[in-house]
């Protein structure tokens, strides 16, 4: 991932933190010499491995997963607010439009892992991650036929990570005067997305 230094996010925690916050990632593999994503979710392991473990599971009937077996390096992107930001909020002119964003190259080898206590560990820690913020958490407590059909048509894999690239471009390249203008004018456009942006670069420039 092309990431001038002033883009560049290098703080493990910072990392982690975020893609556990954005973990509906992309998975990128090579089969026969094309690229195939599908969009997952993961569950992120720090503290396993050197640089971390990703966790997750495809449909048995997605072949991407047969792309593993080539035990070839893959991607996972994870992506976080972004926006359009236009000149014309910016103190200093001549400008040009540019796009803010947040995401993190996650790279590994993706493995299979055909084993119950750990398709239970993923499943139910996704389940807890997301339910969480819930009034009534929905528990997994399935009947053991219907529980075993639906695994049965899923494949779980772990990528035990090899590197990590962060990329958070949010206007360190700017002016503090060109910042607060982009600031404002996210924060006043009612968008949910801008407004996370907005106070992404509060925090990238601080």
């Amino acid at each position: 991932m092309y990431t001038p230094t002033h883009f560049r996010i290098e703080d493990r925690a910072v990392l982690f933190d975020f893609m556990s916050t954005n973990n509906f990632g992309i998975l990128v593999t090579i089969d026969h010499g094309a690229p195939i994503a599908t969009h997952l979710p993961f569950l992120i392991e720090p503290d396993r491995g050197e640089h971390g473990t990703l966790i997750g599971h495809i449909a048995r009937a997605n072949s991407q997963w047969q792309s593993f077996l080539s035990q070839s390096e893959a991607l996972v992107i994870f992506q976080g607010a972004h926006a359009y930001i236009s000149p014309s909020w910016y103190q200093s002119h001549p400008s040009v439009p540019t796009w803010n964003y947040a995401t993190v190259h996650a790279y590994g080898v993706p493995r299979v892992v055909a084993d119950n206590q750990a398709t239970y560990h993923l499943l139910n820690g996704l389940v807890n991650k997301h339910e969480a913020g819930f009034d009534r958490p929905w528990e997994m407590d399935l009947p053991d036929d219907y529980y075993q059909k639906q695994t049965n048509a899923i494949v779980v894999f772990e990528i035990e990570l090899m590197r990590i690239e962060g990329k958070f471009k949010m206007s360190q390249n700017r002016s503090a005067e060109d910042r607060s203008g982009v600031i404002a004018a996210l924060d006043q456009s009612g968008d949910a997305n801008s407004i996370e942006v907005a106070h992404l670069i509060e925090q990238a420039n601080q």
